[in-house]
């Protein structure tokens, strides 16, 4: 009779117990509904408010934005809050494990949401998100232990080594983690070089492209060595990497090897005006691959950087600013070729673009069928501005100025000299 009491009293604890995880759920999914509910009535009267604001600070605004996003996570976080306290005073029996549970699971959803903001890209920043916040959870519930036996027993053997889910898991995770510090580190450094004007803009960028390359490299060799996982193991594929980079990777190789050149012979470096083939613009940016180039247009090139070892390349700045320009134009025979040489120079000097240190030139080229042909040479210091442009206002500086004095630039013509006279009669 006291044994068949002690399983009645047994079975009503486990009832009991059961029927407060349920009504803490209720509690929970009552809590998540009302949450959702007041965010969607709340948020866009608070975003009004917000970008109301006369002459807001745009990060201000826009981390407010984000805060806005997550409104609902702050209200359910707040609610269950209040209902352990709640619980806590008017003595709820048992325990409270189901809404704390659920309480730390959001707030750390709402804690790591905000800091993935962070990372740039937000595919990854949602990534490392989901893969902390199930840490958390699986640390919470205590089955970190269950979960990690289970990934270990998922792989298989190389060798005398063993590749398991968990030793994958641990990889990505550290080797990751190793990797955004050693980038973060790489851009922070890279930045303070750009402002350094001690160093030349290529061997600046030089110094920040072998760093960051350092830093990855060694970030991870640290983080398999810190796995406890031989490097040696990795010397049964160097050959079929090589062969592999010989062959699928061997243009961008090339390209690296290229900028790395470029870099060190400091043929050309950002803000250089050059020519390659039919594009005319400026460097922007010298990166591993390729060459930022911007024409006048506003198009930006990403040029190989292989190109610029292997094809014809114009530097209108590599030693001097300074460029001089060419214009032909030719005038009638009635004119005096001393004083249309003037006139052109006047002309030529006259534009607010040409060098005031190099006075223009202009010399007589030839005597042609219909004119007598002349070149204006004259210099300018800012080429980045265009070519096309200051040789178009320079001759349109020659025609008014040529206009002015009566110099007339000719046509081809011909005439014609019959020796016989030809009678031409028609029907009247």
């Amino acid at each position: 009779m006291i044994g068949y009491g002690a399983d009645l009293v047994q079975k009503l604890l486990a009832l009991s117990q059961q029927t407060a995880i349920l009504l803490q759920l209720m509690i929970v999914a009552i809590l998540l509904l009302v949450a959702r509910l007041a965010a969607w009535r709340l948020e866009p009267r608070l975003e009004r408010l917000i970008r109301s604001i006369q002459h807001p600070d745009h990060k201000m605004l826009r981390f407010a934005v984000i805060l806005l996003r997550k409104l609902s996570w702050f209200i359910f976080v707040a609610l269950c809050g209040i209902a352990l306290l709640l619980m806590h005073a008017y003595g709820w029996p048992g325990s409270v494990f189901v809404v704390n549970t659920a309480m730390i699971l959001a707030l750390t959803w709402l804690v790591l949401r905000l800091l993935s903001q962070m990372i740039k890209s937000r595919p990854l920043g949602k990534t490392v998100a989901y893969g902390v916040w199930a840490y958390v959870a699986l640390l919470v519930l205590g089955l970190t232990e269950d979960a990690a036996l289970l990934l270990g027993a998922v792989g298989f053997q190389i060798g005398n080594f063993r590749l398991s889910l968990l030793l994958i898991v641990k990889m990505v995770v550290l080797i990751g983690a190793l990797l955004w510090v050693a980038i973060g580190l790489g851009n922070f450094v890279d930045n303070r070089l750009q402002r350094t004007e001690d160093l030349t803009p290529s061997l600046r960028v030089l110094i920040g492209k072998v760093l960051k390359i350092v830093l990855i490299v060694a970030a991870t060799l640290i983080g398999l060595s810190g796995l406890g996982i031989d490097l040696t193991v990795f010397a049964v594929f160097s050959g079929a990497i090589g062969v592999g980079l010989g062959f699928g990777l061997q243009k961008v190789v090339s390209n690296f090897i290229s900028g790395i050149i470029i870099l060190m012979d400091r043929s050309i470096k950002p803000g250089d005006t050059i020519s390659l083939g039919d594009t005319f613009g400026w460097i922007r940016e010298l990166r591993a691959r390729f060459v930022s180039v911007v024409t006048r247009d506003g198009r930006e090139y990403l040029i190989p950087n292989e190109d610029f070892i292997t094809h014809q390349v114009i530097n209108w700045t590599f030693t001097d600013a300074l460029v001089r320009l060419d214009v032909e134009f030719g005038v009638s025979y009635d004119s005096n070729p001393h004083e249309v040489s003037k006139l052109a120079i006047e002309a030529a000097a006259a534009c607010p673009r040409v060098h005031a240190g190099k006075r223009p030139v202009c010399w007589l080229t030839g005597f042609g069928d219909s004119s007598v042909d002349f070149v204006l040479r004259f210099w300018i210091d800012d080429p980045r501005e265009g070519l096309t442009n200051i040789r178009g206002k320079v001759l349109l500086s020659v025609w008014d100025t040529f206009q002015e004095h009566g110099v007339n630039i000719p046509f081809p013509h011909r005439e014609l000299i019959m020796k016989t006279p030809v009678e031409i009669s028609g029907n009247s």
